[in-house]
């Protein structure tokens, strides 16, 4: 096929990057929670101020159904706070707002970036300028 006519066709789905509190009838895994704040100096024996059960699920699981994570890896968007290695907190079900921090399925491969939409254009913004702008030339804006 001439490549002036062959036109890769490219699959994207955009993600928001948030976490709700989840419904109370989630059960999940209790963690430790420690009533005491922890001393950034002489530490004090901790297991005495030991308070009751915390279920992480409560403040990062809005949708267990629609809820995923992912280790962040690079650095694209270490001015918006998440670093090589952090691990991200997905949930499908909510809107991929302008301005929003996504997940975005690009060709196959997954990206955090902030979700752009301006002059008719739909933009995947990096928060580090060594790295550019991905332009979505398939969800352009009516």
């Amino acid at each position: 096929m001439d490549s002036s006519t062959h036109s890769e066709q490219t699959t994207i789905s955009v993600s928001p990057l948030k976490a709700q509190p989840k419904p109370e009838k989630e059960t999940a895994s209790l963690l430790p929670f420690f009533l005491s704040p922890v001393a950034a100096g002489f530490p004090s024996p901790a297991e005495d101020y030991r308070g009751q059960d915390l279920n992480l699920h409560e403040f990062l699981i809005h949708n267990p159904a629609a809820t995923f994570f992912a280790r962040a890896n690079g650095d694209s968007m270490i001015n918006a706070g998440i670093q090589d290695g952090d691990l991200l907190v997905i949930d499908r079900s909510l809107p991929a707002e302008n301005g929003a921090v996504v997940i975005a399925a690009v060709a196959g491969e997954l990206t955090v970036k902030r979700l752009v939409r301006k002059n008719n254009r739909v933009l995947l913004m990096p928060a580090n300028r060594q790295f550019e702008d991905i332009d979505l030339p398939a969800l352009k804006t009516p």
